[in-house]
């Protein structure tokens, strides 16, 4: 089986970002580029990494109308991705239209609930209930759509795995034992995340800011 672990390329400058997925590429399975990597690099950028010679997750969260999301997904077809994310609350229409217009190899997964976020903030915007039962109501909603899958917490992907059996998982937030939460809430190790199904696992400052990268990816590699 293929190294589930994506980088998640956290990296300001796109220099050391190459240089440390030079570094670790043994040890990963692909790269995530997310919003802050995007905008600070645009194509180039994106072709830069891509040409590392590993898979490209790029996590852009589309939510808008489904017409401007199904143009945006077509514009990037150049990048040729193996991931892309839309948010499952712009609805179904939305999310079936970013299906339709997406490359024939590119799985769209729809995130669910951030991992920045809990029950509380969920109530703050109107959401009431817990997260598990927000995820649930969600990821029922994407496979609806036909998407491939979706994103959600190492603690919920266990409960949608059971409903969902060959959907696609994908889980970020996942911190080694003994590093920090950070600024997330839904947290679990990754061997956790993958006990409980999930297909990929995003990781970033575990290692891009460890002390020695290439030692921490292998660590996390390790425990798979």
């Amino acid at each position: 089986m293929s190294n589930p672990i994506y980088l998640a390329l956290d990296v300001p400058q796109l220099e050391p970002a190459k240089a440390l997925v030079t570094k670790v590429k043994a040890h990963i399975g692909g790269v995530k580029l997310g919003l802050e990597f995007f905008c600070a690099h645009g194509s180039h950028g994106v072709h830069e990494i891509a040409h590392l010679g590993l898979p490209i997750f790029l996590d852009l969260k589309f939510h808008d109308i489904p017409n401007t999301v199904a143009a945006a997904m077509q514009a990037i077809h150049v990048y040729e991705p193996a991931i892309v994310t839309v948010h499952a609350s712009g609805g179904r229409a939305m999310m079936e239209d970013a299906k339709a217009a997406a490359a024939a190899g590119t799985k769209v997964v729809a995130v669910t609930m951030l991992t920045s976020l809990d029950a509380n903030d969920l109530t703050s915007t109107g959401v009431y209930g817990s997260a598990e039962t927000q995820v649930m109501r969600l990821a029922e909603l994407a496979h609806a759509a036909g998407l491939d899958g979706i994103v959600c917490s190492g603690q919920e992907v266990g409960m949608v795995k059971k409903a969902w059996r060959d959907g696609y998982f994908v889980v970020p937030g996942l911190r080694p034992n003994g590093n920090g939460t950070g600024d997330q809430k839904r947290v679990v190790t990754p061997r956790q995340a993958r006990d409980n199904g999930a297909s990929v696992l995003v990781i970033g400052r575990p290692i891009s800011r460890a002390e020695d990268p290439v030692a921490a990816a292998r660590a996390i590699e390790a425990t798979l």
